[in-house]
């Protein structure tokens, strides 16, 4: 079965496929909304696993979902192929490398130092190895990866702010559960469903952020988005505290988390505006590998940031780890806002500057 990121890879390439570009946007926001539902769903149901039967279950239990959907997509989702006439196996080859190499070195950090030989000798090794891959690509006749795709600066801006944008959300995640059990003492059950007024939202807001980004285009909601997101981490900063109570954070969750659904509904609408429909394929697993990489590169960040100035020893302790890290989190999301910025203003139905595309001649008259 393919992973989470490969189902997202090949499900945006088939909505930009299945709808025309005035309606992409709508229908990558209800598929973000339904993604939503089952983001809210998951912690909720994990934490309903872990505390009744025990937390192997939280794997066993996509076994049946999985073999289950195995007979629907044979039957419902069509085959799908793309523009080129053969596999680029180098390419192949040496992206798998160095994105391994790159991801091993961030995941050891729980194990080691960020400077030791462990951690640096492989993302450097990954590093020189994607750098093989950018010359190969660029001398092959079919490339796996055009390299000039990233000459578009719609495309290369989404790209970077998903980056920041997941890089901010999984480290803060990632803890944020943490802190409702071990500061809080909340149970897995009351930790996942606090998580919802957090991941709930984009049950909302995707649809609605994808239905209006066809009109004014992407760059007000990823915008309003990462600052949304930024916000509220950073609110949750600020009252991060063993008495803090729940009614005083969940304002800031939902803050939080309406403001992820906004930036990455648009995100993806945005990146698969940036190129010709033969290479959407191509964007949306790139946008996928980027999106992973900068979750786990947040999640080691603020790991490393959290046992650096605090523990799980008491709920005092946690909390003088949690606050620096989530302020990393917050810094991640702000990253993303630069990027944003270089954004075209509007897109209209064709994809083009909404500032361009009416006709001065018959703007304004009757038909």
């Amino acid at each position: 079965m393919r992973s989470a990121g490969g189902s997202r890879y090949t499900t945006t390439r088939y909505l930009t496929e299945a709808y025309p570009p005035e309606r992409r946007g709508w229908a990558i926001g209800i598929w973000m909304g339904v993604g939503a539902l089952s983001g809210a769903l998951g912690p909720f149901v994990g934490g309903a696993l872990v505390e009744g039967i025990g937390w192997h279950w939280i794997f066993w239990i996509n076994v049946p979902i999985g073999v289950a959907l195995i007979p629907i997509a044979l039957a419902r989702v069509g085959e799908s192929r793309g523009g080129h006439p053969r596999l680029d196996l180098v390419g192949v080859a040496l992206a798998t490398a160095g994105l391994f190499g790159i991801t091993w070195g961030i995941v050891h950090t729980d194990v080691a130092a960020w400077t030791s030989a462990g951690v640096l000798a492989p993302i450097a090794a990954g590093l020189a190895t994607m750098g093989a891959f950018a010359a190969w690509e660029r001398r092959v006749a079919q490339p796996m990866l055009p390299l000039s795709m990233f000459g578009d600066v719609g495309f290369s801006a989404a790209n970077g702010i998903s980056f920041a944008l997941y890089a901010g959300l999984f480290g803060a995640l990632f803890l944020m559960s943490q802190f409702f059990q071990t500061a809080q003492g909340a149970s897995p059950l009351r930790a996942g469903a606090e998580l919802l007024a957090w991941s709930a939202t984009g049950i909302f807001v995707a649809p609605q952020a994808g239905r209006l980004a066809d009109r004014f285009g992407n760059r007000p909601f990823i915008l309003g988005g990462l600052a949304m997101q930024t916000i509220g981490l950073g609110g949750v900063a600020l009252l991060a505290d063993p008495e803090a109570p729940f009614l005083a954070l969940a304002p800031l969750l939902v803050v939080a988390g309406s403001g992820t659904a906004l930036a990455f509904t648009t995100v993806a609408n945005e990146v698969m505006a940036s190129v010709p429909p033969e290479r959407t394929g191509i964007a949306s697993g790139i946008n996928s590998a980027l999106r992973e990489l900068g979750g786990v590169f947040g999640v080691a960040v603020l790991a490393s940031v959290f046992a650096h100035a605090g523990g799980y020893s008491t709920a005092a302790e946690f909390v003088a780890g949690f606050r620096p890290a989530l302020w990393v989190a917050v810094a991640f999301s702000a990253c993303g806002l630069g990027p944003a910025l270089l954004l075209r203003r509007g897109l209209g139905p064709d994809g083009e500057d909404g500032a361009t595309t009416s006709d001065p001649v018959t703007e304004g008259t009757s038909p």
